[in-house]
């Protein structure tokens, strides 16, 4: 493969990573295999750096025309949930409602396909973005804002390639199955580039809690789907991207309350 070949599969997977993590029209031209998207799961945390820069754009924007920390981080979490078209969040709130609202593995599975939201869903998505707001204003400095934005959105789908690689399909069909398991490569590409991203927005102490912190939220996770519905399903993934980006932002909000 030559460097221009080799650039081109660069680009393409990235564009794939864009399109299956947000809105934005950037996707190839050509319809996407299954094999490609398992391929391109090594791209995910560079799309979740760029959602991240770009809530990190709406807050010093937002700063900048004198508005406090509070709105203006309510702002950045709305202005990423509108780039990504709320697709974690809603794979959250279906996760929440088949953990919560099944008996068996199959009324889970039943419940989670469902598009309706209920109550266990409801009180998941307050929880996060209450979370995630809070955690922004109680930092407040656009830089650091910006760091824990950044970091958080490209980390927390870092882990995602490796849970897939790991935990099994619960079902033969829908978004997790259909999209393939990644190679141990990609996962392995994915989880440096998460962690670069980790010391890049932390330092090297915070990227070892921050990577320590990610592992134990993808076991706990992972134990989880496994008992409940017998492995991951796309919705299952999402809800790692809200734990995994919810774990960063506490954590850096709790790193700078204790700096002297």
């Amino acid at each position: 493969m030559n460097h221009f070949a080799f650039l081109a599969k660069i680009v393409t997977d990235i564009r794939i990573a864009l399109a299956l993590s947000t809105i934005l029209p950037v996707g190839p031209q050509a319809p996407v295999n299954d094999g490609e998207i398992a391929r391109a799961s090594w791209a995910l945390p560079v799309a979740g750096l760029l959602v991240g820069l770009g809530g990190a754009a709406i807050y010093s924007v937002a700063r900048m025309t004198g508005l406090t920390a509070g709105p203006a981080a309510m702002l950045a979490v709305t202005g990423t949930v509108l780039i990504t078209g709320a697709i974690h969040e809603d794979g959250l709130a279906d996760t929440a409602d088949g953990f919560g609202g099944g008996r068996t593995s199959d009324r889970k599975l039943d419940i989670m396909r469902d598009s309706r939201i209920g109550t266990y869903g409801a009180c998941a998505l307050v929880i996060s973005l209450a979370l995630r707001w809070s955690a922004l204003a109680a930092i407040g400095k656009p830089g650091p804002v910006a760091a824990a934005l950044s970091v958080s959105h490209a980390a927390a789908r870092a882990a995602l390639p490796m849970f897939m690689w790991l935990v099994p399909p619960a079902r033969s069909d829908g978004l997790s199955a259909g999209a393939g398991q990644p190679s141990g490569q990609s996962a392995i590409i994915a989880m440096g580039l998460g962690m670069l991203c980790l010391i890049f927005g932390l330092g090297p102490s915070g990227a070892v809690i921050g990577a320590i912190l990610l592992v134990l939220a993808g076991l706990i996770t992972g134990w989880l789907a496994i008992s409940h519905v017998g492995g991951q399903t796309g919705d299952i993934l999402g809800a790692m991207e809200q734990i995994g980006e919810i774990t960063i932002v506490l954590m850096v909000a709790a790193l700078l309350e204790t700096e002297p």
